[in-house]
């Protein structure tokens, strides 16, 4: 069985073919109870020119087609970096049970600065499924160098 530092790293890879397709460097993926995986998807904002392309609305997207949301609740939604404010809601409102990153999105804001590539709401995933009605468990950040590695000289911080 994979540890969540494993599954994280496939993440982290997912955000690196993400990069190399010419999109922003983000992966997720999606993982049973055994760490077996069965979803992946990267950010497409670029490619796909739409401003919702990002790994874990992707994800959401193509975990709800195929999973009832009384099976998503057993899975867990690991990513790259943590999920922004969007990308929480579609997790919150997808039935997904959990959720593990590795860079903060604080981490991230440091690395992007004010990159008009990267608008945060500096919002954390946290006080954003505090506020639903369904608890959702959340397992981050995890200090993984390549989690930073794969924004290393992709964005203009200022």
């Amino acid at each position: 069985m994979p540890t969540r530092e494993q599954l994280l790293l496939l993440a982290v890879a997912v955000a690196a073919q993400a990069r190399a397709h010419g999109n922003h460097p983000f992966g997720a993926l999606l993982a049973d109870s055994t760490g077996t995986v069965l979803l992946t998807a990267e950010n497409t904002v670029v490619t796909g020119r739409d401003v919702t392309g990002h790994a874990e609305t992707n994800l959401v997207r193509l975990a709800s087609a195929a999973y009832p949301a009384a099976e998503l609740n057993a899975l867990t939604l690991f990513t790259s970096t943590e999920p922004c404010a969007m990308c929480s809601g579609a997790i919150f409102w997808s039935g997904i049970g959990s959720v593990v990153y590795a860079l903060a999105e604080s981490g991230l804001y440091e690395l992007t600065g004010d990159d008009p590539e990267n608008l945060t709401l500096r919002l954390p995933c946290r006080d954003v499924f505090a506020a639903g009605r369904r608890p959702i468990l959340v397992e981050g950040p995890f200090d993984l160098p390549e989690a930073r590695e794969v924004h290393a000289g992709f964005w203009r911080p200022s």
